[in-house]
């Protein structure tokens, strides 16, 4: 039965870490030189399954999760379909510009958009705090895609895909913690909530 609340917890991280972990451990199983292409469509489906998962049990598919999953299939297809992996490698890079893109243009245009995603997850946050947090996203974002392009252009693949479990999972959480505190001194209610990390890594 669908439902009008969000994932939260352990589900939200099943959903927005899940089909990378999945990623992973496909690529880390599989033996030889497809094992990258195998590992990319056992990524789309774990994305697919998270997208239809959450669209049953809350009745809503959230617009990053849903931006991700469309990235995945696009770039994911395209990469098993032409079988060239740089398609999927520069996947992060394009997903950390565009929202980094977005989020510096609504600061711009006076409409903040991750506010309009997230507003249910920072309680109480004053509109400084917003705007402060939105832009430090948007510049972590831009750092995290020259990170991006920078391990996949000059390493292995399998260097990559470790560095997307061992380096973006733990840079992404470590700096959402970092912003706790600025976030409490801007009005935040729920220093519990305000660890959460916003969507899905890529």
């Amino acid at each position: 039965m669908s439902s009008n609340s969000e994932p939260t917890g352990g589900v939200r991280l099943l959903v927005d870490i899940g089909p990378l972990l999945v990623f992973f451990v496909v690529n880390f199983m599989v033996e030889g030189p497809a094992k990258i292409f195998i590992a990319t469509g056992a990524f789309m489906a774990a994305m697919l399954a998270a997208m239809v998962f959450t669209q049953i049990r809350y009745g809503k598919i959230s617009p990053l999760l849903l931006f991700s999953g469309v990235m995945v299939m696009v770039l994911g297809g395209i990469t098993i379909w032409l079988h060239d992996e740089t398609f999927i490698k520069v996947k992060p890079t394009v997903y950390y510009l565009l929202v980094a893109g977005l989020l510096a243009f609504g600061l711009r245009t006076g409409r903040n958009y991750l506010k309009v995603v997230l507003g249910s997850a920072y309680p109480g946050l004053s509109d400084t705090g917003w705007s402060r947090l939105t832009r430090n996203w948007a510049w972590f974002f831009v750092v995290m895609a020259a990170l991006n392009e920078f391990v996949w252009r000059t390493t292995t693949t399998d260097f990559w895909v470790g560095y997307k479990l061992w380096g973006a999972i733990p840079l992404t959480f470590l700096f959402a913690a970092a912003n706790v505190p600025m976030l409490l001194r801007h009005g935040l209610t729920s220093e519990k909530e305000a660890a959460q990390e916003p969507g899905p890594i890529e």
